[in-house]
């Protein structure tokens, strides 16, 4: 059977002109991204049972998630930096031979060291082959519109993941050892290869410049400092300060090296476009306000209102019914208001989302599942058509690095929303929060560190949504 393949790139080759014609590249595409949101989601459930057979502390099993987080998130931009230069495709494809690999490596873990190993492995995968999933995305088609449904599609599969990961988990555990949740990768690594390698032509529009060794250096360190800080502050540790006193060097020395370096990682020029900026920070406001409100919700119907795991987890599906079904009202949505409007619309919806749990979340489970709800549609809206934005607003040979600054904005506020969350708690819950038997004045507590975690989510989320409406209008 004859498959197109299709690189905007190449003069004289037609984009395609339907998501239909391309559908073994798009195959591909959203294989990546359902690794990356499976894979976290599915261990989650695993994480006791790995903890009892590889003899674990709790620290360790954190450094276990920690680990891929880190390392995914510290070299997405180097990532994109080199597969700008020496091809998207190829650095695609390597990444996924590392990942089914390293997840054929589990087979052979018999400490939780060595499974923090292959963890950090398969980051460093997920950091060659996911910025690269939204580039190629955006590269296949000319039209905003087959852009926008590229991605939709990509995020649903994506999405359908993280939803299934947990119930799909607790199956294989119940038939299977721990380590087959891991070996799953293996066959979506390979879709993953034979999508992308047959549907998608080489790169030949590279960009040429020389790397910038020592802002990839920097830029690396700033970021999984970033995302290890707020773990640090949860956890009361009093490394935290230093660590975020290191953060904020190593970010200084950064914009340094960027605004002296002959050919910088990151051209801050780019990035200040208008729509590169404003579509950053409605990303970021995303990022903060989902991992924010998912901590939140957790902790509130399980340790304030005592729900069980498996209830608190059907208290979550109206989350997860918007993020999976709502893919064909998004597109309908943006064709009718446009890639501007939409995506600003989007970006209320989270805000609105999150003062409704702040101020209304402790009168009883519909608020919380409108908050659920309205968060769960910006996500999407906002996910469909803030990538695209980016994308747009960079020359076509450094899709790679926007695509890689979109999922680091992500990466970095959601860790940030579990830290400003998790601080406000700590500050203002006395106790032990996780043992049973709450006395009236701790409920009290935690009601009041929920609402004023909320507001100060919301006011976050509030200010980058209104500095990107305003940055999107020059």
């Amino acid at each position: 059977m004859f498959v197109p393949t299709y690189d905007l790139a190449q003069p004289g080759l037609r984009s395609p002109r339907s998501l239909r014609e391309a559908w073994i590249a798009l195959a591909g595409l959203s294989a990546v991204f359902l690794f990356e949101m499976l894979d976290n989601s599915i261990l989650t459930v695993a994480l006791p049972t790995i903890g009892r057979d590889l003899h674990a502390s709790t620290t360790a099993l954190q450094w276990v998630s920690n680990s891929y987080a880190v390392v995914f998130g510290g070299l997405m931009l180097v990532f994109g930096a080199v597969a700008d230069r020496v091809g998207r495709r190829r650095v695609m494809l390597a990444g996924l031979v590392l990942l089914g690999l390293a997840s054929l490596a589990t087979l052979f873990v018999t400490s939780v060291s060595g499974l923090i190993a292959v963890r950090s492995v398969m980051g460093i995968a997920a950091a060659m082959t996911t910025p690269g999933s939204i580039a190629l995305a955006f590269r296949l088609f000319q039209a905003d519109d087959l852009r926008v449904r590229a991605m939709t599609l990509i995020s649903t599969v994506g999405l359908a993941g993280l939803a299934i990961g947990p119930p799909l988990g607790g199956f294989l555990l119940a038939v299977a050892p721990w380590q087959a949740l891991l070996l799953i990768n293996v066959p979506i690594a390979v879709l993953a290869f034979v999508g992308i390698g047959r549907g998608i032509q080489a790169d030949t529009d590279l960009h040429r410049s020389p790397a910038d060794y020592l802002g990839g250096l920097l830029g690396t360190a700033t970021i999984a400092l970033a995302l290890v800080v707020p773990t640090l502050f949860v956890e009361g540790s009093w490394t935290a300060w230093a660590a975020a006193a290191l953060t904020v060097v190593t970010a200084v020395l950064f914009v340094v090296r960027a605004r002296t370096a002959s050919h910088p990682l990151l051209d801050l020029k780019l990035v200040a476009h208008p729509l590169v900026a404003s579509g950053l920070a409605y990303k970021a406001a995303t990022g903060l306000a989902a991992a924010g409100l998912t901590y939140l919700v957790t902790l509130q119907l399980q340790l304030d209102w005592g729900w069980s795991p498996a209830l608190a987890a059907a208290g979550m599906l109206p989350q997860v019914a918007v993020l999976i079904a709502a893919g064909p009202l998004v597109n309908r949505f943006v064709r009718w208001a446009g890639l501007d409007r939409a995506v600003w619309l989007g970006a209320l919806c989270v805000v609105a989302g999150l003062a409704v749990h702040a101020l209304l979340g402790r009168l009883g489970y519909a608020p919380v599942a409108v908050a659920l709800v309205l968060v769960a549609i910006g996500i999407r809206v906002v996910g469909a058509v803030a990538g695209v934005n980016v994308l747009k607003g960079l020359p076509e040979n450094r899709t790679s690095i926007g695509a890689a600054l979109v999922d680091t904005a992500s990466q970095v506020t959601s860790a940030a929303g579990v830290a400003v969350s998790g601080t406000v708690l700590a500050v203002l819950f006395t106790g032990g929060i996780a043992q049973p038997g709450w006395t009236g004045v701790q409920t009290a507590q935690f009601e009041r560190a929920v609402m004023i975690g909320g507001l100060a989510l919301t006011a976050m989320a509030a200010a980058l949504v209104g500095w990107a409406y305003f940055r999107a209008r020059r």
